[in-house]
């Protein structure tokens, strides 16, 4: 069903996949709340790396930080995947025609 040309192009196309996941383990964003009372750190991946509470945890409600650490997360969630959604569209174009 697939010839030797298609399996090739598997091949480059997993390797292309890993080079641009190994390439987002060094892209980090950030995403922040509260005046950057909470900084969350990602990689291109999505995985945390960091996290600060810049404040005095006795002078913050317990569902006041809840709310900045989703914000913050949430922030550096859509920061990472825009990353993501960028290297891979990147290193498809050589691999896909027409992108």
């Amino acid at each position: 069903m697939f010839g030797k040309d298609m399996m090739a192009k598997l091949q480059q196309m997993q390797q292309q996949a890993e080079a641009s996941k190994q390439k987002l383990d060094t892209v980090i964003v950030n995403g922040e709340a509260g005046g950057n009372l909470v900084v969350v750190e990602m990689n291109g991946n999505r995985k945390l790396t960091k996290l600060s509470i810049n404040t005095e945890l006795n002078q913050m409600e317990k569902e006041d930080l809840e709310d900045l650490l989703t914000v913050a997360l949430n922030r550096a969630i859509d920061a990472a995947n825009a990353a993501n959604e960028k290297e891979m569209a990147n290193s498809a174009k050589g691999l896909i025609p027409g992108l």
